[in-house]
């Protein structure tokens, strides 16, 4: 078994595994939308390079350092690293293998460094033998390839690596060695072998000892909040630009079973909540005596009547009905509405029994919670519980405290398996292996109906990726912001379609 690379944590508490670019992508951006730019964190990485070096080199003055730079913000962040040290008095040459740098903090330092003649050397790389000079240098930092490339390195980005890799000089890689997947550990092609990696935010799950060397863990100046709070980042992440032959249904088909002769406007509101999301479908299966007043909520609802009268579960044969829409779905959402009576719970464990035989997509709310027990649960299944509910489930009260909270939510959610998304003050979002917590919302979303919008919005969000952890953060933070911007115009009188109304401004302002 390969040995795990040894790691230095920098900050007690942060030690976060990062799997995947979306991960990243959701704490950058929720890092800039709690103030922290990336331009600052970018000044931030370059310090740590170069403290890398330091420890490489010890005293930086009068030495030669090579910085390889791409054109991303890879590229950016080395370039910063090279003006920090020159201003220690090291001699510093910056290759460029590409004109200009592309993104926009990587020309801001790109645009200071050509400023200043005489402390760097900026030099432009053309082709290969340009770069035989690398072994004349004390060290080399490879700021060539970030955690956004994909595949193997080719043309000039593959020499320069063939080059830093047979320079015989130390190495310092910037957050990842060039040409390795720092998510999967996938090493296509051409890879520099470092002596130092220094990344970013937390450890990447795909950074390999025979390619990183020892790895440095550094916040960047990142908040905690950022890796651990839900925001715009998650929403960013998972939401992609439409292609413009996209079709009907490609962005979430999602069947509400829900509504009771007791409850007729809870499956309506969460199916107007997914539409509102951006699914392209809302399909409602209810009870015969209450389809027409569902139907009544708005036209955009496409309702289906089941056999039973009153209440799911009075008619046995609505179960095929139910099992063959759901086939044809993206994401099942059972619970609003359907009230507590026996054949309810005993029709909703039956119908959770068949979805989880298919692994099929689920949230499970309200009453159809009561069907559920630990050790039945399944990967593609979120579970939507306030605080007495989720004691219903797993019989144990979620402490007030938040890391208490926290802890209690994560172990239940390994024991059941599945996501919980646990409503509160705070909500606390987990799969048992990786936990959010989500601070929008207020006192006035008390009100009835809040939590079948919130279960809509969690369906439509897990329509549109495989990962339940990423919809269920993403849909506690656009209801939260929605009943912010509602509570801003009404107060304490907001009414769930008041957050409804403020769904679509949420997504619209933080979508790509």
């Amino acid at each position: 078994m390969e040995a795990r690379p040894r790691v230095d944590e920098t900050v007690f508490g942060r030690a976060l595994l990062i799997e995947s670019l979306e991960d990243l992508v959701a704490i950058e951006e929720n890092s800039e939308w709690l103030g922290v730019s990336k331009l600052l964190m970018m000044e931030n990485a370059a310090t740590a390079v170069v403290e890398a070096c330091r420890d490489i080199l010890k005293d930086l003055r009068g030495k030669r350092i090579a910085v390889v730079c791409g054109k991303g913000n890879n590229g950016g962040d080395g370039i910063a690293a090279g003006r920090k040290m020159a201003a220690e008095g090291a001699h510093i040459t910056i290759f460029m293998l590409y004109k200009e740098p592309e993104s926009h903090e990587a020309k801001y330092n790109f645009d200071i460094v050509k400023r200043l003649p005489y402390s760097v050397e900026v030099r432009r790389i053309r082709e290969e033998k340009d770069l035989d000079v690398l072994r004349t240098y004390d060290l080399i930092v490879d700021a060539l390839l970030g955690t956004g490339t994909r595949g193997a390195p080719y043309g000039l980005t593959a020499s320069a690596i063939r080059k830093i890799n047979s320079s015989g000089r130390p190495v310092v890689s910037v957050d990842v060695p060039s040409g390795l997947d720092p998510f999967s550990g996938r090493a296509p092609g051409e890879v520099v072998r470092a002596t130092i990696t220094v990344t970013f935010h937390g450890m990447k799950s795909g950074l390999r000892p025979e390619f990183s060397g020892r790895i440095i863990v550094y916040p960047a100046g990142s908040p905690l909040e950022a890796l651990w709070g839900c925001g715009p980042g998650d929403l960013r992440a998972l939401i992609k630009r439409r292609d413009p032959w996209s079709h009907k249904g490609d962005f979430g088909r999602i069947l509400v079973i829900g509504g009771s002769c007791l409850y007729t406007g809870a499956p309506a509101l969460a199916a107007m909540s997914a539409l509102r999301s951006g699914a392209d479908l809302a399909i409602v299966l209810t009870p015969r005596s209450v389809s027409n007043i569902v139907r009544s909520f708005s036209p955009e609802i496409i309702v289906n009547r089941l056999r039973s009268e009153d209440f799911l579960g009075e008619d046995e044969r609505d179960l095929d009905l139910i099992l063959r829409e759901a086939e044809r779905s993206s994401v099942v959402l059972i619970g609003p509405g359907l009230g507590s009576e026996r054949c309810v719970i005993e029709m909703a464990s039956r119908i959770l029994e068949e979805l989880r035989a298919r692994s099929t997509k689920v949230v499970v709310d309200a009453d159809a919670q009561r069907a559920l027990s630990p050790r039945k649960g399944w990967e593609n299944l979120i579970v939507t519980p306030h605080a007495g509910e989720f004691e219903r489930i797993f019989s144990v009260v979620p402490p007030k405290d938040l890391r208490g909270r926290m802890d209690t939510v994560a172990r239940n959610a390994a024991k059941l398996p599945g996501t919980v998304l646990l409503k509160g003050h705070v909500d606390v979002i987990s799969d048992g292996r990786r936990i959010k917590i989500n601070f929008t919302g207020n006192p006035g979303m008390t009100v009835g109906g809040t939590g079948d919008v919130l279960s809509g919005v969690t369906a439509a969000m897990f329509s549109l990726g495989e990962d339940p952890m990423r919809a269920a953060s993403c849909a506690a933070w656009i209801v939260g912001s929605a009943g912010d911007l509602a509570y801003e115009k009404v107060g304490n009188s907001l009414t769930p379609l008041d957050v409804i109304g403020n769904i679509p401004e949420i997504v619209r302002k933080h979508a790509p």
